[in-house]
C-alpha cells in the first residue's frame, strides 16, 4: 500500500507541476500584460514602468519559480482591480464554494447511486428504461439552463427560496440542486453498471442459492464491491463541481470562488486568476489522489494493476 501511495504521490506532484506552468503560461500567452495593466491610454514610457515594476522585464522562467516560489509561500501577490491580498480574497470566498460543492455531491450521491442500484436489479424493466431516460435528460440540460429555471419557478412564482446571494442556508438549495444535476447521470450509469456486474458472479448466485433474502444480498453483498469505482468518480466530480462552479455563482450571484473568478476575467485581475486556477487544480489533484488511495484500501487488487 505504501508503494502504490508513493507512486500515486509521484503522479499527482507531476500533475500539479504541470497544472501550475500551465497556469502561468496562459495569462502570459493572453497578451502584453503591462499594456493591459496600463490602459489604452498609457504612453510607451508608463508601459515600461509598470513592466519593470511587475518584474515583466525578466526571462520566462525566471518569472515563473518567481511567482511558483511565492506561490509555495501562500503569496499571490495584490489584486489589480480589488486593491487587495489575493489570499484574502481567496479565503473569504472559498468556504462558500467548498460548501457548494459538497452538498452538491451529497445531492448527486442521494440520487444517483440508489437510482442506479433500482436500474441494475430490475434491468431491462421500466424502471431500467425510466433511470437510463433521466440519465440521458440530465446529460442534455445544461447547468445555467437548470439553475435560470429553478429560479423562475421556485424563486420567482412560488417564492419559496431566494434568488440570489449565499446570505443563509436556503440561499445554497437551488444552486446545490443546479450543480449536484450535472454529476447524477454518471454517478447513475457507473452505479448501475457496476451492480449488474456484482450481481452477475459466482459468490452473489451462491447467496442467492443459500436462501439469503434479496435485500441482505444486495446491501450487503454486492452493493459494497459495486460501490468502489463510485468513490473514485465522486471525487472527481467535486473536482468538476469546484471548477463547474464558476457559471453557478454566476447564475446566482454567490460571492464563492468561482464568483471572483468570474469578476477577475472580466477586469483583467490577473493575479486573482492565477490564484483561483492554480487553487482550484491543486484541490482536483488532491482530491483524485485521495480517491485512488480510497480505492485501493478498499480493493486490494488495485494495488496490483
Amino acid at each position: 500500500m505504501l508503494s502504490f501511495a508513493l507512486q500515486r504521490f509521484v503522479v499527482a506532484i507531476s500533475v500539479a507541476v504541470t497544472v501550475s506552468v500551465v497556469a502561468f503560461l496562459l495569462l502570459h500567452m493572453s497578451g502584453d500584460l503591462a499594456m493591459t495593466i496600463a490602459g489604452p491610454e498609457a504612453s510607451a514610457a508608463q508601459v515600461e514602468v509598470i513592466r519593470h515594476q511587475f518584474g515583466l522585464d525578466r526571462p520566462m522562467p525566471v518569472q515563473y519559480f518567481d511567482w511558483l516560489w511565492r506561490a509555495l509561500h501562500f503569496d499571490f501577490g495584490t489584486s489589480f482591480y480589488f486593491r487587495d491580498s489575493v489570499v484574502s480574497l481567496v479565503a473569504a470566498r472559498i468556504p462558500v464554494t467548498l460548501t457548494l460543492g459538497a452538498i452538491s455531491l451529497l445531492i448527486s450521491l442521494i440520487v444517483a447511486v440508489p437510482l442506479g442500484v433500482l436500474a441494475a436489479v430490475y434491468s431491462g424493466t421500466w424502471i431500467d428504461r425510466l433511470a437510463l431516460s433521466f440519465s440521458v435528460i440530465g446529460q442534455a440540460v445544461p447547468t445555467f439552463c437548470l439553475g435560470l429555471g429553478l429560479i423562475i419557478v421556485f424563486s420567482v412564482n412560488l417564492r419559496w427560496l431566494p434568488v440570489s446571494g449565499n446570505a443563509s442556508w436556503q440561499s445554497y438549495i437551488l444552486p446545490s440542486v443546479a450543480l449536484g444535476w450535472y454529476a447524477i447521470p454518471a454517478v447513475m450509469r457507473l452505479s448501475r453498471n457496476g451492480m449488474l456486474e456484482v450481481l452477475s458472479a459466482d459468490y452473489i448466485r451462491t447467496a442467492r442459492a443459500k436462501g439469503l433474502a434479496p435485500g441482505m444480498v444486495i446491501f450487503k453483498h454486492a452493493l459494497r464491491n459495486a460501490i468502489i469505482p463510485v468513490v473514485a468518480l465522486a471525487a472527481v466530480q467535486f473536482g468538476f463541481m469546484l471548477g463547474g462552479s464558476i457559471v453557478v455563482e454566476a447564475v446566482f450571484s454567490m460571492q464563492g470562488l468561482g464568483h471572483l473568478a468570474w469578476e477577475a476575467i472580466a477586469r483583467n485581475d490577473f493575479p486573482v486568476v492565477q490564484a483561483v486556477v492554480l487553487i482550484l487544480a491543486l484541490l482536483y489533484v488532491m482530491l483524485t489522489f485521495l480517491a485512488d488511495l480510497a480505492n485501493a484500501f478498499l480493493d486490494p487488487r488495485i494495488r496490483l494493476a
